[in-house]
Parts: structure tokens; sequence; C-alpha cells
């Protein structure tokens, strides 16, 4: 016998079970017969075990790794709630003070929709200024009260150029709360920073009796839209910026008139469109001007130069001997003009020779007119502080080529037609306000400013004093008796200058320029108008269009503004 078999008796066991023997207590642990498991069930439960140890342990990674973030944020949900303090966003008004936007507590007594927590914003009812001003779209949150968006957003204007000084900073206050959801406490971990008020340099009520000048007179005479623009000549402060048509930012704030909106997306008159800055256009006749000037300062003509026009220049067509190339004059029978009253009546011809040469009389050359045009400002922007404003273009041998392709050579007549303003120019009312202004102060080139009080910035043309004088005189002949006669008031002394472009393949459309400054004896405001495409041929444009503007200004503001000076308070006839 292998003694390894025998381990030795427990006499715990021995006694246990001679105890039970007389009876044999089947019930009792000692008088059952146990059976040994099997393999099989041996792991069946350890595999149960297994089972269950790894369930738990996939959800304590999941918990732990996979969505901590999730379930971090949820624990921390249950116990502190953040809800935001709006700041409020700041006031804007004109120069004179008057409130043009500002914010209204919300009257709606659903305190448990969490969207009644801002101020609203609420606009000027006064008509003119909604394209400048711009508009807001609210903050917004879910149906459990959970902010999708926290912020106002800014559209256009100058909600959305000074949004910076004017949104301020949203602050937050933490509420504790128990299982239950009861608040246990509140405290302001964060207040709210209001925004600042923005005092721009506009005059609402100059600005609503232009945008109704404008109004009236695209309407009467069938022009899609226009716009208009006034600057200080000696700080380029802008007093008045309009556009026509225009959208109703408390419409489009309030975000509840689903038709108005629309009709603004399918209005041909484009509402949304700034013209004063975002629309550029065939200038026309108003850079004659500066065509003027750049020709006197380069010694292409003098004040007395005197040019024929008898309606029609004929020029020899060096590719066809024998034949000519005809330029028109706007009316025939002109005669011999200095530039004072070349100006005065707009004659084609007359700057016909002095861009491009003619016969024995010098012209500048495309060099010298894009050269200039750039000096006054063309082509670039003036850093307006409005959203989407447009460089507008100067046309030049590169930009034709680039356009229309290298075998399309830059010709005489192309230098002809960029002299008066046609071609391939575009320009912005804003750069030519800014333009006429420096013609106005004897050249300097100021930055348009829209916020009252900022210093004034200005680069210097270096063109002769006396050249300006020439230039100006000839811009007051043009009000008193020339083709911006319609502007001849006798309570406000204009220098004017108009323009007509022709626009359309047949030339069948126009738009309708007039820009000029006033007092003409001690200059103190430019202005710029632009009345954009009507039929060719209309006879109403711009410059009649301005008549009832002036007239009110020299009947309301007698001693300020028609006289070169600021009222002391804001008019509100």
């Amino acid at each position: 016998m292998n003694k390894n078999f025998f381990t030795g008796l427990d006499p715990e066991d021995a006694f246990l079970d001679s105890s039970n023997i007389p009876g044999f207590n089947t019930t009792a642990s000692e008088g059952k017969i146990v059976k040994a498991l099997t393999n099989k069930e041996i792991y069946l439960v350890g595999l149960l075990f297994t089972l269950v140890i790894l369930i738990f342990l996939y959800k304590l990674f999941s918990l732990q790794i996979l969505n901590y973030d999730t379930y971090n944020k949820l624990s921390k949900d249950n116990i502190l709630y953040k809800k935001i303090l709006f700041a409020e966003r700041g006031v804007i008004t004109d120069r004179f003070g008057k409130e043009l936007v500002w914010n209204e507590p919300q009257t709606n007594e659903d305190l448990t929709d969490p969207r009644n927590t801002y101020s609203l914003r609420k606009y000027t009812p006064t008509p003119g200024l909604y394209n400048l001003l711009g508009y807001v779209s609210y903050p917004d949150a879910d149906k459990q009260g959970h902010w999708w968006r926290s912020e106002f957003i800014v559209n256009g204007g100058v909600e959305q150029s000074f949004n910076t000084i004017l949104k301020g900073k949203n602050g937050n206050r933490l509420i504790e709360k128990d299982a239950t959801q009861k608040i246990i406490s509140t405290g302001s971990v964060e207040p709210a920073i209001d925004g600042e008020t923005l005092q721009l340099s506009i005059d609402a009520n100059l600005t609503r009796h232009l945008y109704k000048a404008i109004k009236d007179g695209a309407t009467i005479s069938r022009f899609i839209g226009g716009a208009g623009v006034i600057m200080d000549i000696n700080t380029g402060e802008i007093l008045a910026i309009t556009t026509f048509p225009e959208y109703n930012s408390n419409i489009l704030t309030d975000g509840t008139n689903k038709t108005a909106i629309a009709n603004y997306s399918t209005n041909k008159g484009k509402p949304f469109l700034n013209r004063a800055v975002q629309g550029s256009y065939t200038p026309g006749s108003i850079i004659k001007p500066y065509i003027g000037l750049a020709a006197l300062e380069e010694g292409i003509i003098t004040e007395n130069t005197k040019i024929l026009s008898t309606g029609v220049l004929k020029v020899p067509n060096p590719y066809h001997p024998g034949k000519f190339s005809t330029f028109h004059d706007w009316r025939k029978g002109l005669g011999w003009l200095d530039i004072k009253e070349a100006i005065k009546m707009s004659s084609s011809i007359f700057f016909y020779v002095v861009g491009g040469g003619f016969e024995s009389q010098p012209g500048l050359g495309i060099q010298k007119i894009d050269k200039w045009a750039k000096v006054f400002g063309f082509g670039t922007k003036t850093n307006i502080s409005l959203p989407g404003e447009r460089e507008g273009l100067i046309p030049t041998p590169e930009w034709k080529e680039a356009t229309f392709g290298k075998n399309e050579k830059w010709n005489l007549g192309n230098t002809y037609h960029s002299s008066i303003g046609q071609y391939g120019w575009l320009v912005t009312p804003i750069q030519a306000v800014r333009y006429i202004a420096s013609v106005a102060n004897e050249g300097i080139l100021y930055k348009p400013i829209l916020r009252k009080g900022v210093p004034p910035v200005g680069s210097k043309i270096k063109i002769k004093p006396k050249n300006f004088k020439i230039i100006q005189e000839g811009m007051r002949r043009g009000a008193k008796a020339g083709t911006a006669r319609a502007l001849n008031l006798q309570k406000i002394h204009i220098a004017a200058k108009t323009g007509t472009a022709q626009l359309g393949k047949h030339n069948e459309y126009m738009n309708s320029w007039v820009v000029g400054f006033w007092p003409y004896e001690n200059p103190k405001f430019a202005f710029a108008v632009v009345l954009e495409r009507a039929k060719a041929n209309t006879l109403r444009g711009a410059a009649p269009a301005m008549r009832p503007f002036f007239e009110w200004l020299g009947r309301e503001h007698q001693d300020d503004y028609a006289i070169g000076i600021y009222p002391k308070i804001n008019d509100t006839k």
C-alpha cells in the first residue's frame, strides 16, 4: 500500500460520523452522500463569472474612458446649472445724441422660456438709416433651455463694423440644485459687461431728407435705386449716407414678418445692397474736374487754353487712310471753351482732347489718367467703417488685356472714352464724395469717418492751389448756368458737376450723377448722389432730384448748414 494515499484521519470527522451512525439521519450533513461536480459544470460556472466580470469592466471603461466628458458634464449639470447673463448691446446715437438704436426689456410673461432673458433691439422709425445701421439676430435656445447660440449675430451696417465695442460681454450665474432639482443656492460668478454707446458722426435728420430726395427722384424718373453721401470736407466726417431702396432693420431683427423678408430678397431694387459703399457705377462726367486738374498740373493746358467743340471730333483712322473715327459731344455748337467753360457745359470733346490729344494739342495719355485717378482715391477702398466696400475700377491697357485678351490692344478711342468717365470706369458714391471733397478743400484726401470724435486722417495731394481755384470756379459756373443749373439757389451757393453714364449693349440705359460742395465762397460740405439705371435720355436726373433737398436746407437751416456751420441742436422737422 502506498503510504502517500493515507493522509491521516481528522478526529472531528470521526466523532461526527460516529454520532450519526445509530440513526443515520440523512438530513444531516454527515448523512448525505455527496456527488462531485463534473468538469462541464465547473466550466459553466466559471464562464458565467467571467462574463459578469467582463460586463462590469466594459461598463467601467465606458464610464471612465469612452464617455467620460459626457457623463462628467451630466454629473455636474445635475448639481450646478449655469445661467447666461446677457450683456446689453451698446446704444447707437447720431451726432446730436438722438438715439437710433436702443434696447427694450421683453414683455413676454412666459418666464420658463430662456429666450425671454435678453433685451430686444429696437431701431429708429426714421427712414434712410437702416442700411447704415444694420440689424441683428437674437440668441437662441432649444426647448430644454440649452443655448445653441448665446451671442447676437450682427448683420451689416455699424452693428457689424462696430460690433467689438457694441457687444459687451455676457456673464454667468451658477445655480446649485439638489437631486430633486430644487434650487439650493445661487451666486453671480461673472457679471455681464454692457456694450459701449456708439455716437455716429451722422445727422439723422439730414439723412432723412437726403433719403427722401433720392427716393422721390428715383421714383419719379423710374430709376431702380440710388444713393447719396454728405461729408465734412475738413475732417472726413460723414454727415449723411443713405441708399434707396432700403430694408427695415426692425422687421429683419424681429424676424416674424416672413412675407416682408421674402420680398426683400426678390425686390429688383436690391434693398440689401448698400449702394453708397457696395455699389460701383460708371461715373461719366463727374471725373472731368480731376482730369482738368491733372492737365493743369502737368502743363498740358493752362487756364486760358481753348479748344473748339463743333459737336463732332473726327480723328484719322491709322489703319484705314482716308477714313475717320468720330467722337461726339453731348450737344452741338458749344464753340471755343477754356477749362472753366468746359466744366460748366461738360464738353466731352474738350476732355477727349485734353485726355488723349488731338493734332497739335497734346493729351495726358492713359498712364497719367491712371496715375492721377489713384491720387484722388479711385480704384481703392476708402476704408470707411462699413462692411462690403467695393474698390471700383480704373480702365488701363493692362486691365483691357486681362479682360478681353492679348489681341485687344489699347487704342486712342479707349483713352478718349476713359477721359470722360466711360469705358471700364467704376466708382462708388463714397469714393466720389471723398474725391470731390478734396477738390473743395484744395488737396487733402480724407478717410471717411463715421464715429464722432475720431481724429481726421488725410493725405496731401500735390497740386497748386490756383489750379484748384480754377476747377472750383468751373463747378460754380456749372451750378449757376451750366449742366447743374437745377442747383442754382439763392440761399445756398453750390458748386456742382453732373455726370451721365451710358449703360447697356446699345446704350439704352443711363446712370445719373451729381457731385459738388457748398458754400462756394468758403467750402465746408461735399456731396455725391447717384441714381441708378433708368431709360436713356431720361431728362430728370440727380441734380433736379437734389433741388428739393437744398431748398429744405436753405429754408430750415439758413443760419447753419446752408452757410457752412453745424446747427446747435438736431432739428427734427
